[in-house]
């Protein structure tokens, strides 16, 4: 008698969703493939740390297969997935040296994040590079310092005004972290260490096309970010639009006393954090099985996370729209664990769970040194209490404790006794790339743990 083959489940993507849906499947009689275009599992939360030189990317960025390697059950695989053939079950993708792979499974989960979105206008994505990578952080990082280089180097006061502007669209979470960090490299990192420009002198701005900083967060928590950046010496807009910018300039509609008047700024960085868009193989799932898409490209789940007629199909984590969750961590981690629980049930012939329930755990963003903003566990906290929740909370959710206790110490070493940033290091190749290049990538990166698979319809 042949022993039975395990279920076979594929994810794709080892994101906070995908990897969540991986090891709560560690007790069950499946064979797990997780299939992603990095090897390593990346905290995202953290990573505007690495671009300022914070952190090394190591400490938020574990292999995934030293993740899961206890793990018997599950596999990991570096390759691009290219399509899903949802009639014969099967994924489609390619290893590193172009090799076809094929991918059969009984249950899917398709966990492919987002990438940025610039509103239609994706040529800025050379100008104003987003941070969804740990390639982009540390392009981030790279450019950030350079300017200070150039700074230094320029003889002419219009260029060295250029090169300390800093202009960062978006004051999400990501925006207002970005920008605070921005401002203590040239206000208390760095002014001690030129000698031909003085660093504090730079110019920084938080552009914002609503009415607040922080929109979704309370508004006591947005006036006590607000103050704080401006008193860091961030010049804030308000109610303002980026409408143009090329390699030396942006242009912005409003913020102003007039909401129709347009301003062009000199500057030489430009960083977007404005918006995000969902991986293309959203719309892909979306047109295969009959679902709609929002705004953002996001397909919509039925309520246990499945794809309309094919309830082997899960979704979820940045690229599903469900019952308007937002697109940070917890709601991946959640529907991940969510998924691993309704796919043990059903092999075990235990019925349909009940469909996915988010349970809000709060919503924090630090605001420079010492200082952040926490609307968590029925309390709405600011300053170093604030800072020391969001602290505990992010490195609770980090990977391993060799990584916990490496954040801590880096933390007490360069924010608390120092006020350094450890992770700073650029060469002259860098610098020149950075100095007379675009300031992006010219290819943007796809969703994070997927490639561009052939699209039949564009997202929405």
């Amino acid at each position: 008698m042949m022993a039975r083959e395990p279920h076979r489940v594929v994810v794709i993507g080892g994101g906070f969703g995908g990897l969540n849906a991986t090891r709560s499947l560690a007790p069950a009689d499946v064979d797990v493939t997780v299939v992603d275009r990095t090897n390593h599992h990346l905290f995202q939360p953290l990573l505007y740390q690495v671009a300022a030189g914070i952190l090394p990317p190591g400490l938020i960025a574990p292999s995934l297969r030293s993740v899961i390697k206890k793990q018997r059950n599950a596999r990991a695989l570096l390759a691009d997935v290219s399509d899903i053939d949802l009639e014969q079950r099967r994924v489609h993708a390619v290893g590193p040296d172009d090799r076809p792979l094929d991918l059969p499974y009984d249950t899917l989960v398709v966990a492919g994040g987002a990438t940025h979105a610039y509103f239609g206008h994706d040529e800025w994505a050379e100008y104003a590079p987003g941070m969804k990578t740990i390639e982009d952080a540390r392009h981030l990082r790279s450019h950030i310092l350079t300017a200070f280089e150039m700074a230094e180097l320029a003889t002419d006061p219009k260029e060295r005004a250029e090169w300390l502007t800093f202009v960062i669209i978006g004051a999400g979470p990501t925006g207002v972290e970005l920008v605070g960090q921005v401002a203590e490299l040239a206000h208390l990192v760095l002014p001690k260490e030129y000698r031909s420009v003085d660093t504090t002198e730079a110019r920084i701005l938080l552009v914002e096309g609503a009415g607040a900083v922080l929109g979704p967060f309370d508004p006591k928590l947005q006036r006590y970010t607000q103050h704080r950046l401006e008193k860091m010496g961030v010049e804030i807009r308000l109610n303002a639009l980026a409408v143009g910018m090329d390699d030396e300039s942006i242009t912005i509609k409003g913020g102003g006393p007039d909401p129709a008047a347009t301003e062009t700024i000199r500057t030489r960085t430009r960083i977007w954090a404005a918006g995000v868009q969902a991986s293309p193989l959203a719309a892909m799932l979306a047109a295969r099985t009959g679902a709609e898409t929002d705004r953002a490209g996001r397909v919509l789940v039925n309520p246990d996370c499945t794809l309309p007629g094919h309830p082997e199909v899960f979704a979820i984590g940045d690229m599903v729209s469900l019952n308007k969750l937002p697109g940070v961590a917890q709601p991946a981690i959640q529907e991940g664990r969510y998924v691993g629980k309704v796919i043990t049930s059903r092999l075990a012939g235990d019925g349909q769970p009940r469909p996915f329930e988010y349970a809000d755990k709060g919503s924090m963003a630090t605001v420079g040194h010492r200082h952040a903003v926490a609307d968590a566990f029925g309390m709405k906290v600011t300053g170093w209490i604030g800072y020391t929740m969001w602290g505990a909370v992010h490195v609770l959710y980090l990977i391993g404790w060799g990584n916990r206790l490496g954040t801590i110490y880096t933390w007490a070493r360069g924010l608390t006794f120092s006020r350094n940033r450890g992770h700073r290091l650029i060469t002259f190749e860098q610098a020149n790339s950075e100095a007379t290049g675009p300031v992006a990538p010219r290819s943007a990166p796809p969703a994070a743990g997927v490639a561009p698979p052939v699209q039949e319809q564009p997202p929405a």
